[in-house]
């Protein structure tokens, strides 16, 4: 059993997907049901075995903002209904909160090149919260943007050999399918809300600063994932079933996912 719960395809795919189906459909009568995203993220971190307060690295740092980003999430869900202010308000939290996250790989950079880095690290953050947490009140392309997201930072994050960096991405967006299993079956009932869309779109946009700057992933790779949030809002067919609805928004991010892929590997073989 141990060596199973030790392979990496276990830790980053199989267990947060059973895990974002179990916990989905525990807290659905809480609407709390996107919580899924961060028990399946903080389940491949325990199993990874990085689950512990050490703030000295910036992997570590991301996971601590991971927490934040959860904990203000459920907040919002529980007390209040996120406005478009909160989006913009909390996008720059969480951009600033990256350069803490990246301080020192920042400060070891000559001061031009710092300068630059920092800037495009909180404003790609920014912009994946603020565009992605509008979509709280919309489980199916919440979800969605959530699979897309996290499945294109994490392998692509994996074709830069960064294999933490991937099974960290690609566990919310399995996270995030096992969410969207629960969408299928009882369609707009289930909640996202900033549990699921402030989760995701926070550690996804940190993650994806991470892989460019420890991973050596393509800027231009990670910055098309930005487009994510954007696609999955295109036309759904609205009399159709949930489950329909889930596999057009899941091809809208996966589209763009993709797209972000090739980026990569083509810049990977020139």
């Amino acid at each position: 059993m141990g060596a199973f719960l030790a392979h990496p395809a276990v830790q980053g795919g199989l267990a947060p997907f059973i895990v974002g189906i179990v916990v989905a459909g525990l807290a659905y009568g809480l609407r709390l049901a996107g919580i899924a995203a961060a028990a399946g993220f903080f389940a491949a971190v325990y199993l990874i075995g990085n689950f512990f307060f050490d703030l000295h690295t910036s992997m570590h740092k991301i996971v601590a903002l991971g927490m934040l980003a959860t904990a203000i999430g459920v907040v919002a869900d529980l007390a209040f209904k996120p406005t478009r202010a909160a989006g913009a308000v909390l996008g720059g939290l969480f951009g600033l909160g990256s350069l803490w996250a990246f301080w020192t790989v920042l400060g070891n950079k000559p001061l031009a090149q710092a300068l630059v880095y920092g800037a495009a690290v909180a404003a790609f953050v920014a912009w994946t919260v603020a565009t992605t947490l509008t979509l709280h009140d919309d489980p199916v392309r919440a979800g969605a943007a959530g699979l897309g997201l996290g499945l294109g930072v994490g392998i692509g994050a994996v074709l830069g050999a960064s294999s933490l960096i991937g099974q960290y991405g690609m566990s919310l967006g399995a996270a995030s399918g096992g969410f969207l299993v629960l969408v299928m079956t009882l369609g707009k009932r289930v909640t996202a809300g900033a549990s699921l869309t402030l989760t995701v779109s926070a550690l996804t946009g940190m993650l994806g600063a991470a892989a460019v700057m420890l991973a050596r992933v393509p800027w231009f790779s990670v910055a098309a994932l930005g487009l994510v949030p954007l696609a999955v809002r295109l036309p759904l067919p609205e009399r159709a079933h949930p489950a329909t609805q889930v596999v057009v928004a899941s091809l809208y991010a996966l589209a763009i996912a993709g797209a972000s892929l090739a980026l990569a590997w083509v810049a990977r073989r020139a």
